[in-house]
């Protein structure tokens, strides 16, 4: 049996490095990105107003992908080309992830590779996970300790 090839697309709330929501696919298109948008939206409350970033990819610049930003009042933002800096949040969860948690051999089913990796995204990496950015606490942490200070519930 080989291993699995797969996509996940992550949307994080980058103030904090904690991501807020994702979604796995077999291909990296504009439903993968649309279905991860979605739960984010609806994950933080249905907000407006908000910058989404993201890098050059087809999917990003779809015209569904678009038109799902329009409906939610969102402003697009997107990397320069081939420069992965712009972009060093998403960039630094994926290093993470695949040098600290995907097994070099990789999955050999796409519902043991959802499993794991939701396992990492939900768990270790927003609630366990140290962050330089956030003096060494978790995403998580940081946003609750954020909003503990200035009464947001």
């Amino acid at each position: 049996m080989t291993p699995l090839k797969g996509c996940v697309q992550v949307a994080i709330a980058s103030w904090l490095a904690y991501f807020t929501s994702w979604a796995f696919s077999s291909k990296p298109d504009a439903d993968l990105v649309i279905k991860a948008l979605d739960m984010a939206y609806e994950q933080r409350g249905r907000p407006q107003n908000v910058l989404f970033h993201s890098d050059q990819g087809s999917q990003y610049s779809s015209r569904s992908f678009r038109q799902r930003l329009w409906r939610y009042r969102f402003k697009q933002s997107m990397s320069r080309r081939g420069n992965c800096h712009d972009n060093a949040p998403m960039e630094r969860l994926f290093r993470s992830l695949k040098t600290e948690w995907v097994p070099t051999v990789g999955y050999m089913s796409a519902s043991l590779a959802q499993q794991d990796i939701g396992r990492f995204l939900m768990q270790r990496y927003n609630w366990q996970r140290p962050h330089q950015f956030n003096s060494g606490l978790a995403p998580a942490v940081a946003e609750e300790k954020l909003n503990a200070v200035s009464g947001i519930s």
